[in-house]
């Protein structure tokens, strides 16, 4: 059997609900939305299984602008997704923590003058100053760090997840628990789409929002899109000493930490000579005591004594040329929409995307974040823009 529908998302997750929900929302548009998820309990999604970070420390100020209205979305969210019950996502507005050597300075501070120059709340600190506001933090091979005041912080990703989605599909919008197996081209347009239960889905617009899997579907579409699949791990650990007002904090290694409840949460990228393309969720816990235990224990004496809880694993969109996201009109297809390679930055995005992509198909341009320096093209003419600031 064939459906019709006017635009098909392939991703139900926070970017495609995002989408949905934004386009459901506009006033001038009256047409049917599907959505193919083929996990809707996310118990794969990338989202649902991050730290839910919000930030405002990039180090270009696209990212930034997109950050910027994450969290006013957040701080407002009731005014966009309430539908009876008050939405909560659980806004713990403690700040980020950015760390640097006297070797990492100067990089800082140029990322600290972008983020003054899109005025938001970041402070700079010098060694002397981060130890009289973080006593806890040994400052004894740091030259400064940026915090911030306010706007950043970490929520409850995967309420956030369902906020969109309750209220996309209350506006409309058909979710379908399947996956997308093929594409029908005709003209330079994707005709049909080909789902795993033999059903048919005939569509005016197709966006990818898959995620990881965003290379596997622009595949089937017949294009290339430099995304892979990069595993996280993420380890939850427990300390005598609770630093329940810690912000969430990344040290000059990479490696990161932030409170949990009376709990924490750790976790570091892995060397690029070790970060292999993967779809799989198996953890390597070595990764915990050999990797990150003695860099937290440098850097929070009292984090000398922890017990590891559990880990968890999840992935990363990553997009392989300059970490940023390509998103809007592939130029190969003349209907097919990219929101793909986010790079571990797709919940705090996921708002201004949404937005974005409801004002580029319904009013055909962007209105409030000009994201053109994003689209595909960049990738093939080499215009790159390189985000230096990913954790």
């Amino acid at each position: 059997m064939t459906t019709n529908t006017d635009i098909a998302i392939v991703g139900g997750g926070i970017i495609g609900s995002s989408i949905a929900y934004f386009i459901s929302a506009h006033p001038l548009f009256d047409g049917q939305i599907t959505v193919i998820e083929k996990d809707p309990a996310y118990t794969c999604s990338s989202s649902a299984l991050s730290v839910g970070g919000i930030r405002h420390q990039f180090s270009t100020p696209v990212n930034i602008q997109m950050s910027k209205f994450a969290t006013e979305f957040i701080k407002n969210i009731n005014q966009y997704l309430q539908i009876d019950d008050p939405v909560n996502v659980f806004f713990k507005e403690q700040g980020y923590l950015f760390l640097a050597t006297k070797k990492g300075l100067s990089s800082l501070l140029t990322n600290y003058n972008t983020q003054l120059q899109e005025k938001v709340d970041i402070r700079y600190l010098d060694s002397d100053a981060l130890k009289n506001q973080f006593p806890w933090l040994n400052t004894e091979d740091l030259a400064g760090g940026t915090f911030g005041e306010s706007g950043e912080g970490w929520i409850d990703p995967h309420a956030l997840i369902q906020g969109f989605k309750r209220k996309a599909m209350m506006q409309g919008v058909r979710y379908l628990k399947n996956e997308v197996v093929g594409f029908d081209l005709l003209n330079r347009s994707i005709n049909r789409i080909h789902l795993s239960d033999k059903g048919q889905i005939k569509p005016k617009w197709v966006i990818n929002a898959a995620g990881p899997q965003a290379k596997i579907i622009a595949r089937q579409a017949g294009v290339f899109l430099p995304v892979e699949s990069r595993k996280r791990q993420v380890h939850v650990f427990r300390c005598a000493h609770s630093l329940p007002d810690a912000p969430l904090l990344i040290d000059p290694t990479g490696v990161y930490f932030r409170p949990e409840g009376k709990l924490f949460i750790c976790g570091k990228s892995p060397h690029p000579d070790q970060d292999p393309e993967c779809e799989d969720f198996n953890l390597n816990l070595n990764q915990f005591e050999e990797d990150i235990w003695p860099i937290l224990a440098h850097r929070v004496p009292i984090f000398e004594a922890i017990r590891r809880e559990h880990s968890w694993a999840g992935h990363y969109a990553v997009n392989t040329i300059d970490h940023n996201v390509m998103v809007g009109h592939h130029p190969d297809l003349n209907n097919f929409i990219l929101a793909n390679g986010f790079s571990g930055h797709g919940l705090q995005q996921a708002p201004a995307i949404g937005r974005a992509m409801a004002e580029l198909l319904v009013d055909g341009r962007y209105i409030e974040i000009d994201l053109t320096q994003l689209s595909f093209d960049r990738i093939k003419t080499g215009r790159i823009v390189v985000e230096e600031s990913v954790v």
